[in-house]
């Protein structure tokens, strides 16, 4: 059987410590491969590695870096068909759904091209009597990215495209899950021109987690998946004096008001709900129709669209709409929290369990589901599914329907569909929720903003990519300099403004 170890030093390395995870092929339930488990010294070393190098490579200037990251931004796009097909195999997405996780990474490389002007200082000359005053970026050192299992490629571009651009060097530990699509690209970035050892990508579990959490040379952590693992990392992180940007789950609403279209708004809910099996962190779980006879006509929309749905292996090809959930785990607990919506009284209109497919029984799939008339204390509106299950909320006004997204927990996305300018205006004001959508059901941001939620769907203070990674991976040193020109000052004990 395949075994898959690290990537240290600039060569892929086997494990050592005799510990592996299993790695499937979510679409057959048979296991595909073996993935190393680190041990402390093997972090150690890449850790090690990792210092030496970042040395040099800080050093090398920003337009050189910018020019490694425009090399490694062609070889992705040239390498596009061989990514998606990694994280196809290992995740279960379909071929087109993979491309796009592989190509929305890509942006940010692409992003990350103009690093020299993200990296600017600032300079006042004058500021006091023969004063200059200027502040510069510099990198942090060796940084760490910690990257979930639904986005095999692009979380681990959006963590080290950024980073290494600023001048660090990166510890990448992707999800056991899915570790062949960061080892890959790893490649692609050191024939790009990356020097061996700025970036290393080991494969772990919790001990290897902990290990990151806990190294003294490792100084900011980025994180990626649930969000009670994303505040243990945001704490553990502070508590060793480490910068950390985590960010967690959601629960996305989409309120549709009784002026939407809704032949539109019923498509945007289909491949927000139900694109990558509903595994996405901005998917949208919870429709909020806005008056009965507009919940009664949503649904009535959404029924045959979610019937017609193709559910299958990535090998079929564009047939399929979406393949497996990641684990018989994952499997199990949608089904259960399906039945807990059923037994608390919410309306199953469509149901997806113990769907089976030929050839492919012991596949980790799930049918569409839909269910109508939940409220906020059912367990399927309250716990983030991360599945494919549609919840309906209908509300009596769009008072009600805003104050529902107000008090929930989770703040990652939110969408609104209307027609009136006014209402998208307010919504988009007082909504407490990081990233809006009007009239659009997934509000991911262009990779030159920055992508980041609110509430517990974010632990720090900045966001991932954009303006604010730069941010993130880099410290400010602000310099006071004099040049003596013939000004003539006796010493003083006092604190003076410069001028």
């Amino acid at each position: 059987m395949r075994e898959i170890g690290h990537w240290i030093d600039g060569k892929e390395v086997a494990g050592t410590s005799g510990r592996f995870a299993d790695v499937y092929n979510p679409a057959t339930g048979e296991v595909q491969a073996r993935v190393a488990l680190a041990t402390p010294a093997e972090l150690d070393a890449a850790v090690e590695s990792a210092a030496k190098a970042q040395i040099g490579w800080a050093a090398t200037n920003p337009q050189r870096r910018a020019r490694v990251m425009m090399k490694f931004g062609e070889l992705i796009n040239a390498n596009m068909d061989m990514l998606a097909e990694l994280v196809s195999v290992e995740h279960g997405k379909t071929l087109p759904d993979a491309r796009g996780d592989v190509q929305r990474g890509l942006e940010v490389i692409e992003v990350c091209m103009g690093a020299p002007a993200m990296l600017k200082g600032e300079y006042t000359g004058d500021a006091g009597p023969g004063i200059d005053l200027y502040a510069m970026r510099q990198p942090l050192g060796v940084v760490a990215g910690i990257a979930p299992f639904n986005f095999p490629a692009m979380i681990p571009l959006w963590k080290m495209g950024p980073a290494l651009a600023a001048g660090n060097a990166m510890i990448l530990k992707p999800s056991e899950r899915v570790p062949s699509a960061s080892i890959a690209l790893a490649k692609l970035a050191q024939e790009a021109g990356l020097p061996d050892g700025v970036l290393q990508v080991v494969n772990g579990d919790k001990e290897t987690v902990d290990g990151i959490l806990d190294h003294p040379v490792i100084q900011a952590v980025g994180f990626v998946g649930s969000t009670p693992i994303a505040q243990y990392i945001y704490a553990r992180a502070a508590a060793n004096g480490k910068r950390a940007q985590c960010f967690g789950g959601a629960k996305n609403h989409m309120i549709i008001m009784p002026d939407a279209d809704l032949d539109k708004a019923a498509d945007a809910l289909i491949g927000a709900g139900f694109g990558a099996a509903g595994e996405r962190c901005m998917a949208i779980s919870v429709a909020v129709p806005v008056g009965e006879k507009t919940a009664d006509a949503l649904i009535e929309r959404l029924v045959p669209r979610i019937e017609k749905l193709k559910v299958g292996p990535y090998t079929a090809g564009d047939d399929v709409d979406y393949g497996p959930v990641i684990t018989k785990a994952a499997q199990d607990r949608i089904n259960r929290l399906i039945a807990s919506g059923v037994d608390q009284g919410a309306d199953l209109v469509v149901d997806g369990r113990d769907l089976k497919i030929q050839g492919y029984e012991d596949g980790f799939f799930c049918g569409p589901s839909l269910f109508d008339r939940v409220t906020p204390d059912m367990e399927i509106y309250r716990e983030e599914i991360f599945g494919p299950v549609l919840s309906t909320v209908r509300a009596d006004s769009y008072e009600d329907a805003l104050q529902l997204i107000i008090d929930n927990d989770y703040g990652n996305g939110t969408s609104i569909f209307t027609a009136d300018g006014d209402t998208a205006r307010d919504f988009a004001n007082r909504v407490n929720v990081g990233m809006v959508g009007i009239n659009f059901p997934i509000p991911v941001p262009l990779s030159y903003y920055s992508f980041g939620g609110w509430k517990k769907s974010a632990f720090g203070d900045l966001n991932q990519y954009g303006p604010d990674a730069f941010r993130f991976y880099t410290k400010t040193k602000t310099v006071t300099a004099r040049w003596f020109s013939g000004i003539k000052d006796g010493a003083s004990l006092n604190f003076k403004a410069l001028d």
